[in-house]
């Protein structure tokens, strides 16, 4: 094959994918942007290219701040393509994707993986009715089709999006029954070291104060400490119950929004075998990077919450980084530019840090959350619930890789995304170990499904628009 190697492939155009792109085509790499979606922006920005005033107003500042960089993208000579779903990524910087069902195959000098976060899953009894979605969802039904609920919504969990989705409901005239909220008042009197450092971050603890008080105003129920969750129902959710403050509590409701924050999509870095770690401050696992972002494999980075979990300002500057060190590795720029360049970058990064160790603390998802009682489902797509795994456990299973044989547990269609981490931790808790010890899923392509013509008939995907796609060799 002749040597038609990209100078670095960026996989995902959200901040942390749009800024690397820019900054290192500013430094004149060669840069291909490949992104699942029809347009760039990611979960944070989704479709803010498209948007109307309305959107715009309903959605808010934090989204409509995401324009002038999706507009700086398309008008850059960054080589942007949507609707890229990747199925495979090797350790060579080979990117294997499907685009407009045809399988095609780029090969880069540098990898950047910037796919983001992905919603904690929440399994509690009856989570799996109809009538109960994520929170996330409800936001992307909200951003990508300007889509709102019929009726009273419910929103239970914890996390910052939880108040930001209530507010901008609020915004579009629909009503928000409650705010079911798992986290406490006097949590934060316990965190008072993480407070103080948080200070330095301020802007972004006044958001949340801000969010808080507007629910204050528009008269939303806001229930806290919340304990003992279900979804009552019989074809579809009817109610939501829980204990809050000594009191039993059951709220009606044909639509129950869940959250309970979120955590990086390790999907691809999972499957590229890079080192993983189990971070007990986010319960989720983690991709071992040094402080440009680089994995345990040469030549390839992670950028933004899909290395973990730090927010959308802080993934954007976490992708100038990892540009300026792609472009070093490139010698695009030497070791004192290097420096240079990255010096303020890395100044913004603390601030934009700041707070995180405080919030990782306050919306800290409870056990019972996470670790659900054995009649409840955890793997949605094989129906198998916290019992049986438990009941595989007894029967010898020692990680999450091994309920694939005991019951197709992480089998399905999501590949495992929606019940790996539950999964490990209810193995954990069974065994008495720490998670770190029970490990997850072991991941391997296909990432996305293809078919066997698709693959058999792969093209070799020329950065030039006008160049015509080679067959892959095979």
């Amino acid at each position: 094959m002749n040597d038609s190697r990209v100078d670095v492939i960026i996989i995902g155009a959200g901040p942390a994918g749009i800024s690397a792109a820019l900054q290192a085509s500013s430094l004149g790499l060669a840069v291909v942007l490949l992104d699942e979606q029809s347009s760039p922006g990611g979960q944070i920005w989704r479709n803010v290219a498209q948007a109307d005033a309305r959107t715009r107003q309903v959605l808010g500042s934090d989204y409509t701040a995401g324009q002038k960089l999706v507009e700086a993208l398309l008008a850059s000579d960054v080589r942007y393509q949507p609707n890229a779903a990747v199925w495979q990524v090797t350790e060579e910087c080979r990117v294997h994707f499907l685009l407009e069902g045809k399988a095609r195959v780029l090969q880069g000098r540098q990898l950047l993986i910037a796919t983001g976060a992905m919603e904690r899953p929440m399994p509690i009894p009856g989570w799996t009715l109809p009538g109960v979605m994520t929170a996330g969802a409800g936001q992307i039904l909200l951003k990508g089709a300007a889509l709102v609920p019929q009726g009273p919504v419910i929103l239970a969990g914890c996390g910052p999006l939880l108040y930001l989705l209530a507010v901008q409901y609020l915004r579009a005239g629909i009503r928000v029954q409650a705010l079911v909220d798992t986290g406490a008042l006097r949590d934060l009197f316990s965190h008072w070291r993480q407070l103080r450092q948080a200070l330095a971050g301020w802007r972004d603890l006044l958001k949340g104060v801000s969010l808080l008080a507007t629910l204050k105003r528009a008269g939303v129920r806001h229930y806290r400490g919340a304990r003992q969750l279900r979804v009552q129902g019989g074809q579809r959710a009817e109610a939501l119950c829980f204990d809050s403050e000594g009191r039993s509590h059951t709220l009606g409701a044909a639509l129950i929004l869940l959250h309970q924050g979120v955590v990086p999509s390790t999907h691809i870095s999972q499957a590229l075998r890079a080192e993983h770690q189990w971070s007990e401050q986010q319960l989720c696992w983690v991709a071992r990077r040094d402080s440009w972002g680089e994995t345990s494999l040469p030549g390839i980075f992670i950028a933004g919450d899909g290395g973990a979990i730090g927010g959308a300002n802080a993934a954007a500057t976490e992708g100038r980084l990892a540009a300026l060190a792609i472009a070093r590795r490139l010698q695009k720029i030497d070791d004192s530019s290097l420096q240079t360049l990255a010096k303020p970058w890395r100044r913004l990064l603390r601030k934009q840090c700041a707070a995180r160790p405080l919030i990782d603390a306050l919306y800290r998802p409870h056990a019972q959350n996470r670790v659900p009682e054995d009649g409840t489902i955890v793997c949605r797509c094989e129906e198998v619930s916290a019992g049986a795994i438990r009941g595989y456990v007894d029967l010898g299973c020692l990680g999450p890789n091994q309920t694939k044989a005991f019951g197709r547990c992480g089998m399905g269609p999501c590949q495992g995304r929606q019940c790996g981490l539950s999964v490990t931790e209810i193995i954990a808790e069974h065994r008495n170990v720490p998670p770190a010890q029970v490990g997850y899923y072991r991941i391997r392509p296909p990432l996305k499904p293809i078919t066997l013509a698709q693959l058999a008939s792969e093209l070799e995907f020329e950065s030039s628009t006008s160049s015509t796609p080679q067959r892959s060799p095979t």
